[in-house]
């Protein structure tokens, strides 16, 4: 049970200091907030390396989810859109994108590409699965694959309700999420995207890489520390939550 104790609490201050400071924070910051010494937090992870790719992998897992329900989901374009966007923000989750997801975005940016037709430049993407791993995706479905929207995605581990924060993955090693692949989730935003901007609910020219750039908003942690409704980090009128629409009616049309 201790040692489950300290996994969970080493995985929450990871993604806090993550979160905060960004994937260079030192691991000593990461210990220091899970209260445990820098030595037990290198019996579970040998080395940051791996820290920082079960935290990326288990955030690309989570939003991939996210996507997917949302394109599953009844609501109006823009409704599957924002609504995935929001609670992406809300937890913070896309602070912990690894920075390759954002490069690749831009590529398909600038090229003109689809990502739900697939065309994801190989070997953009590595630090949370791997580089060019074009073999997590399956054109045909089958066993282990979906398609949704006319986007194959590979399914990705049950979760439960709540967020890998809550620790539900705790007891799940690395492996379990290893093959997190942030192409799909690229695919799978491209298709909420391609969906939104079908029916004129989009800004001309709003591209994969500038719903990845709302994915990453973060307010500094110190605002929102108060005690009043308006102050929680996440709750309406709070900061997060003023700039999550800042940024939305950036991208929608009208």
């Amino acid at each position: 049970m201790d040692a489950r104790r300290n996994l969970e609490s080493v995985l929450r201050a990871a993604r806090e200091v993550f979160g905060e400071l960004g994937y260079g924070a030192p691991m000593e910051e990461v210990a220091r907030r899970a209260g445990v010494g820098v030595g037990t937090v290198y019996r579970r992870f040998p080395s940051k390396e791996v820290l920082v790719r079960r935290i990326a992998a288990e955030e690309v897992g989570w939003l991939t989810a996210q996507a997917q329900e949302a394109l599953r989901g009844d609501s109006a374009p823009w409704e599957a859109l924002a609504g995935c966007l929001s609670r992406a923000v809300a937890t913070g989750a896309g602070r912990l994108l690894p920075p390759e997801t954002f490069r690749c975005a831009e590529q398909l940016s600038r090229a003109g590409g689809s990502p739900s037709s697939g065309e994801v430049p190989a070997g953009a993407v590595g630090a949370a699965g791997t580089a060019g791993s074009a073999g997590a995706v399956s054109a045909e479905g089958g066993d282990g694959f979906a398609l949704i929207a006319g986007v194959p995605v590979v399914r990705v581990p049950e979760q439960g309700p709540g967020h890998p924060a809550g620790g539900e993955t705790a007891e799940e090693g690395p492996e379990a999420w290893g093959d997190a692949d942030p192409t799909v989730l690229l695919r799978l935003l491209g298709a909420l995207v391609e969906r939104a901007d079908a029916v004129g609910e989009l800004r001309p020219g709003v591209t994969v890489a500038d719903v990845v750039l709302v994915l990453t908003a973060a307010v500094p942690a110190q605002l929102g520390a108060g005690g009043g409704a308006a102050d929680r980090p996440n709750g309406p009128g709070s900061p997060t939550d003023r700039l999550l629409r800042i940024l939305l009616n950036g991208l929608r049309a009208g």
